[in-house]
């Protein structure tokens, strides 16, 4: 009786042992798992200023202001600038998913970051008064705000918005290849294999 108490006592004690070691062992691998996630994030966010595309558009404004008593015009060439990129300082531990030599990132959505002309290549071809309006100084300000945001908008519909996202996708999946990751894959899609980038200064002329 004795013994079979000391068996099942033992038994208990080594039950109970490897039930306290793999707890133990969960708990430390998922404390590595977050140090982990936390470090990759860091080493993303240096990337900042690598994924950001430029748009370099030229458009031909015309601004009148038409009165009864005559016309005010401005011709403008305006040479603008809009630029876009992911925002890498969004990105958090939770977004990151790390398992072995694979990882997966959910990216936040690309987003303009600024649009602007270009004054040394943005030139008023014409600016006509009509023979009883005074001159507007105000006119080609106006002029100037509408062609930032036509550029706004042509980068728009040319896709600046979907090259910042391939743009950001190339940058860090070269990162992480170089890094060890033999899988990367971006928001839940297949893993993403690097080609070479059509632009790889991140500019594009329309």
């Amino acid at each position: 009786m004795k013994t079979a108490l000391t068996f099942l006592l033992v038994v208990i004690i080594f039950v109970v042992g490897i039930w306290l070691g793999v707890k133990y062992e969960t708990r430390m691998g998922s404390s590595v798992h977050e140090e982990k996630t936390d470090e990759v994030v860091e080493q993303i966010q240096t990337l900042s200023d690598l994924v950001t595309v430029k748009y370099v558009v030229e458009k031909v404004v015309v601004l009148d202001d038409v009165r009864w008593y005559g016309e005010n015009r401005v011709l403008l060439l305006a040479h603008g600038i809009v630029k876009a990129g992911i925002d890498l300082q969004r990105l958090k531990p939770g977004d990151v998913t790390v398992s072995g030599k694979s990882i997966s990132i959910n990216l936040p959505p690309p987003q303009l970051t600024d649009a602007y002309l270009d004054d040394s290549k943005s030139q008023v071809i014409d600016h006509t008064t009509g023979l009883l309006r005074t001159f507007d100084k105000d006119l080609e300000q106006t002029a100037r705000e509408q062609a930032v945001a036509d550029v706004r908008r042509a980068a728009i519909n040319n896709g600046i918005l979907d090259d910042a996202t391939r743009r950001a996708q190339l940058e860090l999946a070269l990162f992480l290849n170089e890094a060890g990751y033999q899988e990367v894959r971006f928001n839940g899609g297949k893993p993403f294999k690097p080609t070479p980038d059509a632009t790889p200064d991140g500019v594009s002329h329309f």
